[in-house]
């Protein structure tokens, strides 16, 4: 739950030893104890900036960061994509479809489709397991390669395809399978 009680990361501030948490700041300007909806989602969109704009192959591990914390408590299935421009930047990062806890339906076509608009010249393919399984399924190979066989026709190169379990974060591409 997102509360608009703050504006920004720059609410949030270091609570003095001993005192056990952090504070945010309200619309009257007083402090409180921070809940810890609020606290995750300043957190992933920390981790949020540091991954936009920022080089996909030299910051792998900021990368899996902002994976975990945004997709690895979900008890649904979501599948993502991380958008990148002509040097590996990070453009984007999109969720396109929701599931149930055990499956989510992809389409490759609004895959492809989003990647021509938001002018993408390389995709990183995210989604996660709520099971808390890492590994990829069959299921989850059979799709990557049709949606990089999809987006190659387009020259739109798919270049990874993580899968994201609770704290675990597997790359498709370490494993050999893109």
């Amino acid at each position: 739950m997102q509360h608009d009680l703050f504006s920004s990361l720059d609410s949030f501030l270091s609570v003095p030893a001993g005192s056990g948490g952090l504070l945010i700041r309200d619309v009257a300007g007083q402090y409180r104890p921070a809940e810890a909806d609020e606290v995750l989602l300043a957190a992933q969109q920390l981790l949020a900036a540091q991954v936009r704009g920022s080089d996909l192959m030299d910051s792998p591990a900021v990368v899996k960061d902002f994976l975990r914390a945004r997709l690895g408590t979900l008890p649904h299935e979501v599948f993502a994509v991380v958008h990148l421009d002509s040097q590996n930047r990070v453009l984007d990062y999109v969720e396109m479809f929701r599931g149930t806890v055990s499956q989510t339906s992809v389409y490759p076509r609004e895959v492809v489709r989003d990647a021509l608009l938001r002018n993408s010249c390389a995709l990183v393919l995210v989604h996660n397991h709520p099971s808390g399984a890492a590994r990829p399924s069959r299921a989850d190979e059979v799709l990557t390669q049709t949606i990089k066989q999809a987006a190659a026709l387009v020259d739109v190169r798919v270049l990874d395809h993580f899968v994201v379990a609770g704290d675990s974060v597997n790359s498709m591409a370490e494993l050999g399978l893109v």
